[in-house]
């Protein structure tokens, strides 16, 4: 995975993390802005991995809301 996307999740998986099952992750920024500084939440939890610690299997896309007007409007 080349090219990961701030904020954006993704399917993992890590035998030293998860036992070789598939979790979800996201990227984060916490530690900086810079990609050498980025690392990988888990979701769920306040745990963050090195992206190296990770198969990146594939990003989920996240479907666009759709909006909604208030009864009021």
């Amino acid at each position: 995975m080349t090219s990961l996307v701030p904020g954006a999740y993704y399917f993992a998986k890590s035998d030293k993390l998860s036992a070789g099952e598939t979790i979800i992750v996201q990227v984060s920024t916490v530690f900086g802005d810079d990609p050498a500084y980025w690392t990988m939440a888990t979701v769920g939890s306040e745990q963050h991995h090195m992206i190296a610690d990770l198969q990146i299997l594939s990003r989920i896309e996240i479907p666009v809301e759709r909006e909604f007007k208030q009864a009021a409007e």
